[in-house]
């Protein structure tokens, strides 16, 4: 997208005026950097390298702490597979899905193939793409409550969910959409559905609701959130893309309201807040947010600190922070690309500098995991079971504008010995839900002790988006 010259001192000097939040550097960066980067329910922090070949992971050091902590070279995908702009999750039991890309080893292609990645075992196994589909591309893509991981076609209006036990792919309903799936991105509410801001059909937004396999209008954002696309058709093996533009990043925040970011649009970019209906039959409705200053967040990313308040990257790469009521510039990062919530409550940070930001500011206890049942005592290389409520988070906590998601909302499960001080993150997988504010309902996942893992009492807490939930007492064996 063209960037427009201003006086950018005007940002830095707002960014000054901010509260004091503050940038890491970590110790131990990548050669090449880092891109996308997925938090894994073992508290590692996966992330393709910036030449796309390569992926590292990210483990924090003894106390817990990401900055200091050590990166090591994990399995590439198969070959053939190097895709840069595609679909993702982590799911349910724990894996990584990568499906499609606008390129694939440099080209564009929009290609068809996808892959799903089992930590445990670090090794990318290939997967099949739904039946018919001979591109995807870089596709919007969200895990619905039930851990099916639902993406659409990027060039018209087809939706396929992966079953993550069986890794088959079964086509979905799409009755009303408006428009193609090009460009767009989803975010999960509370109830299960699925919004969206249309790209191409220009102020409408859409819900979509799984188990009718239908979408209905959510109605008009009021301002544009839709860039107008600045390339002209683009060849790929299939025929022509025309690319509509770009929309920004939309998180959903604990009080039930999503915050939509907007690309560069007669060099404002525009914002909106979407409030969801009175009922769950009920339609949403939308308010004018503050616009950027002279910035915009056009196929940026986002993420919801643990403050409730939406961090924002713009386009000319300042982050901003979106309280409720005021988007204030705050910091510029060295080098930025997307931004990832971590268990310690701070964002990480990716691109050719990876940096760890630190927030003001705390989160209401109503928002935490409550931990309604689990072993008091556990014996290292066995599995156990946990429950409470809000293991899920009150959001997915992270957005780009269409592809690369990279939501967080799922358990983790971190041990502190008590004597050592040493923080332990167990591997968690089968969650009950990957819904969003689960409110009161009792929801689980199971949890995996190390073999090695340090012998003695502890602390237990369970982290959902950076927010742990009130400690209890455990035994290691």
């Amino acid at each position: 997208m063209p960037k427009v010259l201003i006086p950018f001192a005007l940002l830095l000097a707002a960014a000054a005026m901010a509260p004091a939040q503050s940038l890491e550097t970590l110790v131990n960066q990548p050669p090449h950097g880092a891109g996308l980067s997925f938090l894994l329910t073992d508290g590692t922090v996966l992330s393709q390298g910036r030449n796309y070949h390569d992926w590292y992971k990210l483990t924090p050091d003894a106390f817990g702490n990401y900055v200091n902590g050590t990166r090591t070279q994990v399995a590439r995908l198969p070959a053939g597979y190097v895709p840069d702009a595609f679909s993702s999750a982590v799911l349910a039991n724990g894996r990584v899905v990568v499906v499609g890309g606008e390129y694939n080893n440099g080209a564009f292609v929009l290609t068809n193939k996808a892959a799903i990645y089992d930590p445990v075992a670090n090794t990318w196994t290939p997967l099949g793409h739904p039946a018919a589909w001979g591109f995807i591309g870089d596709s919007p893509s969200v895990v619905l409550p039930n851990g099916l991981f639902m993406v659409g076609r990027k060039l018209d209006k087809r939706m396929a969910t992966l079953d993550p036990t069986t890794l088959k792919w079964t086509e979905v309903g799409n009755a009303g959409k408006s428009d193609f799936n090009a460009e767009e991105g989803w975010t999960l509410l509370p109830d299960g559905t699925v919004l969206t801001v249309d790209v191409k059909n220009e102020l409408n937004s859409e819900r979509y609701t799984p188990s009718a396999g239908s979408w209905v209008t959510e109605g008009s954002t009021i301002v544009d959130l839709a860039a107008p696309s600045t390339s002209g058709p683009i060849p790929y093996p299939g025929g022509t893309y025309n690319p509509p533009g770009e929309v920004g990043p939309a998180i959903l925040r604990p009080d039930g309201t999503v915050f939509a970011t907007g690309a560069s649009n007669n060099n404002a970019g525009h914002t909106a807040v979407y409030h969801p209906g009175a009922t769950p039959t009920a339609p949403g409705t939308w308010t004018v947010g503050p616009n950027f200053p002279h910035d915009a967040a056009g196929d940026s990313s986002a993420a919801l600190l643990t403050n409730g308040d939406v961090l924002v990257l713009g386009n000319w790469g300042m982050l901003y922070q979106f309280d409720g009521t005021n988007l204030t510039p705050e910091l510029s990062p060295a080098s930025a690309a997307y931004l990832m919530m971590l268990p310690t409550g701070q964002a990480i940070l990716t691109g050719g500098r990876i940096q760890v930001y630190n927030s003001t500011g705390t989160y209401s206890p109503t928002w935490a995991p409550a931990i309604a049942n689990y072993p008091a005592i556990v014996t290292r290389g066995s599995t156990y079971s946990i429950s409470g409520t809000q293991f899920n988070g009150l959001s997915q906590a992270a957005a780009v504008g269409d592809e690369f998601q990279t939501a967080t909302n799922y358990p983790l499960v971190r041990i502190t010995n008590t004597g050592t001080g040493h923080v332990f993150y167990v591997r968690t997988h089968n969650h009950s839900s990957m819904g969003v504010a689960t409110g009161n309902a009792i929801v689980s996942t199971k949890f995996d002790v190390p073999a090695g893992m340090e012998t003695g009492a502890g602390t237990l807490e369970v982290v959902a988006n950076g927010i742990p939930s009130p400690a209890v007492t455990v035994t290691v064996k």
